[in-house]
């Protein structure tokens, strides 16, 4: 049952200008207006439908100008006012009923007690005490008649700042968000929303030196396309798209395009671009999904300029997460379940693989990884899907993302003298889940090597790569 209007704030900037800046401005004294509006109108217009349901909620989307900012931007200035944060949803607490209103009975006298609850969310009024009545003012006592109470469902997540909008060498910072009534379960770990509400400070439980607590009390939250973060194109983007589509040397222009100050290595640029690209996901009728995205491991030589690709793979991609082998866990690339440090409750929270859905996750020094970590991977990259069955959570994220790993031989550089499964030295269960590899060798040869020493001291030199026949 949907009782919640979505307004849009670019409609009512036209319609009222100075109304809009009053409701961004102060949300707390317009928004109980408007839902106290909207139910007068329904009540007329739908009184059947309004009998049925008390409540009535108003939602804003839409250009909020200044106040439309990331997790880092919830600075002191925004506090008490209507904001909207996009970012990556990073975990969900279980829902929970929040008391609204209480009935008690008096046994003697027959009468029953009402009494309404507000705490310092809430944006009717003043807040109230948490204490049930337990005796009327005559000194009877009172019984609460739990099944004619009224509750509200009550959930926090948490969003986190994406990972390509946050500053280079930086830490992403996060914000948790209350959302209530038919918001709940409206996002889960992975997803990327944006949510609008009321920043507001609430002291903390032992608030001794002036730190406060903040929190996002939304009121409309709104899932974000995944190739939203590409970007538009442009008259001149366009422009270029048709010239380059008349070229007949176009797929071998875009793999010398592909980092140019690396020296060679034409097929593993190609097998680069064909993962970026990617593939096309097909859902059969029988149920079999077919995942479109290609998986590609490089296995070489050190200084063969595998962590080099790996690095443009994270710049060019609209969305990528970079890790290491050693650097992660099992949990950590796939999902964890933690304990809520307000509730005490099981909470999990996406990893790696799975807050890059939709884009391509790059790890380094894949061979460095333990073995019990490795295997936690093979579902992700052949069902596309992270399950959990921990704590009492059992659940499913989608984890629709492309592997790009990079790794050294088992003994640093190739034995010639071992074959090359032995060279690789990772089972056969993981490698069947790449569809493409690549052994990478430092062969000595003079011609080559000269060449390649011309190419490193030019970008040493110069800070860019050799000048190349066509337009990059």
């Amino acid at each position: 049952q949907h009782r919640r209007l979505v307004i849009s704030m670019n409609d009512l900037r036209e319609f009222d200008s100075d109304l809009a800046r009053r409701l961004l401005h102060h949300p707390s004294q317009h928004l109980p207006a408007f839902e106290e509006a909207l139910h007068d109108q329904i009540a007329h217009q739908y009184p059947k439908y309004a009998e049925k349901t008390s409540e009535f909620f108003v939602g804003v989307d839409g250009a909020f100008g200044a106040q439309q900012v990331s997790p880092r931007g919830l600075l002191c200035h925004l506090l008490n006012r209507l904001v909207s944060v996009e970012g990556i949803v990073m975990r969900c607490t279980s829902v929970h009923p929040k008391v609204v209103k209480t009935v008690h009975h008096c046994a003697k006298t027959g009468a029953f007690e009402t009494r309404e609850y507000r705490d310092l969310t809430s944006t009717a009024g003043r807040p109230t005490t948490t204490a049930y009545p337990t005796k009327t003012k005559e000194g009877e006592l009172l019984t609460t008649e739990y099944g004619l109470c009224t509750y509200r469902d009550h959930q926090i997540i948490s969003i986190q700042e994406m990972p390509e909008r946050a500053p280079p060498g930086q830490l992403p910072r996060s914000v948790d968000v209350l959302i209530e009534n038919e918001l709940v379960d409206s996002c889960r770990p992975g997803d990327r929303v944006r949510v609008c509400g009321i920043f507001r400070a609430l002291p903390a439980k032992q608030n001794s030196t002036g730190m406060y607590r903040t929190l996002v009390l939304g009121n409309h939250v709104r899932l974000l396309s995944k190739e939203a973060t590409a970007g538009e194109c442009t008259d001149t983007d366009v422009k270029n798209i048709r010239k380059l589509a008349k070229s007949k040397e176009l797929i071998p222009e875009f793999v010398r395009s592909l980092a140019p100050s690396v020296y060679g290595h034409e097929d593993v640029k190609q097998a680069l671009l064909l993962m970026l690209l990617g593939g096309v996901e097909k859902n059969l009728a029988n149920g079999t999904h077919l995942r479109g995205d290609i998986n590609v491991l490089m296995v070489g030589d050190p200084s063969t300029a595998k962590s080099q690709i790996l690095r443009f793979a994270l710049g060019i991609a609209p969305l990528a997460i970079s890790t290491t082998g050693r650097g992660s866990s099992g949990v950590g690339l796939t999902a964890a379940v933690t304990r809520d440090t307000q509730t005490g409750e099981a909470v999990l929270e996406g990893g790696a693989l799975v807050l890059a859905d939709m884009g391509v996750c790059c790890i380094d020094e894949f061979d460095k990884m333990l073995e019990a970590d490795r295997t936690a991977i093979h579902e992700v990259m052949e069902q596309q899907t992270v399950s959990i069955a921990k704590a009492g959570i059992t659940t499913t994220l989608n984890a629709r993302t492309s592997v790009l790993a990079a790794a050294n031989h088992a003994w640093s550089r190739y034995n010639p003298s071992k074959s090359v499964s032995e060279n690789i030295n990772m089972p056969a269960a993981l490698l069947s889940r790449f569809d493409l590899m690549w052994l990478i060798r430092d062969k000595p040869d003079l011609a080559r090597d000269l060449a390649l020493a011309e190419h490193v001291t030019y970008v040493h030199r110069h800070s860019s790569h050799p000048p190349m026949d066509f337009e990059a």
